[in-house]
C-alpha cells in the first residue's frame, strides 16, 4: 500500500474536512469527514498509500490550511478555483462526499484550474491593503452623509470641500437640534477614519520598505504608495504568470467578447476581477496619459480615434500593465 500512488480531494469546511482518497485508476478508495486538522487529513490519507497530490477549493480559510498541509506533508498541494469548480460540480444532488470526489478526480487527472497559494507574508499584506480600503469606502460613505444632511437643509458654502474653511464653516453652520447632532457625530466619526487611515498606512509603509519590487513600483511615474502596495498585495509575484496579457486579464483590464456567429461585439471589461485591483490601475491610467509621454502619445491616437476618457483609461492601464510584467518579471527572477 505504501507504493500505491494515491490522489486527495478536500472538501474544505471550517469545522471539518470531507477528504476523498482515490488511486490513479478513479477507484475510490476512502471518502469521509475528519476534523479541521492538516495532521488529521494526513493520517486519514497516508493509510491508503503515497500522496502524488493534494487539492482543496479555495475559500475562506483554506489558504491557511493549505499552508499547514504542505508544512507538515510536504505533498503537493493545490488550491482549484471555486468558480471553475463549481461549474464542474453542477448537480441537483450536491454533496460533501460528491464535492471532495470530484475535487480529487480532477487532480488525478490534472484538470484542476488552479489558483495561486500565496505565501504567509503576502496574504497578511492583503489583508492590510484591504483593511485600509474599508477604511476608505467607509470614509466615503461618512462624507456622502454630511454633503446630504447639508443638502437637506440648503446650506450652501463657497469654499471647497474638506479644506480647512470648510470645517471652520461647518462649525458655524446653523441646524436644527437633531441635525446638529448628527452632524457633529459624522465629523467626529470622520476625523477618527483619517486617523485610522493615517496609521494604516503608516503601518503599509514600514512592512514594505525593504520590499524590491515595492520599491521598484515607486520609481515608475504615475506610480504611488497606494497603487504600489496594492499591485504587490493582490498580484504577489509578477512571473507567476505567463504573459503580459495574462497579468493584464488577470487584472481586469481586458475588454468582455460578446460576439456569436456574425455578430461581433465587445462587452466592456470582464467581470471576473478584483474590483478594487483594477480600479486602482484605471486611476493609475489616468495620471499616466496626462503625466508620461509614452502614455500620452496612445491616448491621443485613442482620442483622436474617437474613444471616450474612460476607455482611453482603460486601454491605457491594459498596455502599461502588459509592459510592466516583463520590468518586473527580470526584477523578480534575479
Amino acid at each position: 500500500m505504501e507504493n500505491l500512488a494515491v490522489f486527495v480531494g478536500i472538501d474544505y469546511h471550517k469545522d471539518s474536512v470531507q477528504v476523498c482518497v482515490m488511486d490513479d485508476t478513479g477507484r475510490v478508495l476512502g471518502n469521509r469527514s475528519c476534523g479541521n486538522d492538516p495532521q488529521a487529513v494526513a493520517d486519514y490519507a497516508n493509510r491508503y498509500g503515497c500522496v502524488r497530490g493534494a487539492v482543496l477549493e479555495s475559500c475562506e480559510g483554506s489558504a491557511d490550511f493549505a499552508d499547514h498541509l504542505l508544512a507538515r506533508t510536504g505533498w503537493s498541494v493545490d488550491l482549484a478555483h471555486p468558480g471553475y469548480v463549481r461549474r464542474l460540480g453542477q448537480s441537483p444532488d450536491k454533496t460533501d462526499y460528491s464535492d471532495a470526489r470530484l475535487l480529487a478526480d480532477l487532480e488525478r487527472v490534472g484538470y484542476v484550474p488552479r489558483v495561486w497559494l500565496a505565501p504567509q507574508w503576502i496574504r497578511e499584506l492583503r489583508r492590510l491593503v484591504r483593511y485600509r480600503r474599508q477604511l476608505v469606502n467607509e470614509r466615503r460613505n461618512t462624507k456622502l452623509r454630511i454633503r446630504a444632511l447639508l443638502r437637506e437643509h440648503r446650506r450652501p458654502c463657497s469654499a471647497p470641500c474638506w479644506g480647512k474653511a470648510w470645517f471652520d464653516w461647518m462649525g458655524q453652520v446653523d441646524l436644527p437640534e437633531d441635525s446638529r447632532w448628527i452632524l457633529d457625530r459624522h465629523l467626529d466619526r470622520l476625523q477618527q477614519l483619517n486617523g485610522d487611515v493615517r496609521v494604516v498606512e503608516q503601518r503599509l509603509d514600514d512592512v514594505t520598505k525593504d520590499d524590491a519590487v515595492v520599491q521598484s513600483l515607486l520609481t515608475r511615474p504615475g506610480v504611488g504608495p497606494v497603487t504600489a502596495w496594492v499591485l504587490r498585495a493582490e498580484v504577489g509575484r509578477f512571473d507567476r504568470f505567463r504573459s503580459g496579457k495574462q497579468l493584464a486579464r488577470f487584472c481586469g483590464l481586458s475588454p468582455c467578447n460578446a460576439s456569436t456567429g456574425l455578430r461581433q461585439a465587445d462587452s466592456g471589461l470582464i467581470r471576473a476581477c478584483n474590483k478594487n485591483l483594477r480600479s486602482v490601475l484605471i486611476e493609475a491610467g489616468h495620471r499616466l496619459k496626462r503625466y508620461d509621454a509614452r502614455w500620452s502619445a496612445l491616448a491621443k491616437k485613442l482620442r483622436e480615434a474617437g474613444k471616450p476618457g474612460s476607455v482611453i483609461a482603460a486601454a491605457v492601464a491594459n498596455r502599461w500593465m502588459r509592459w510592466l510584467y516583463h520590468e518586473m518579471k527580470t526584477i523578480q527572477a534575479a
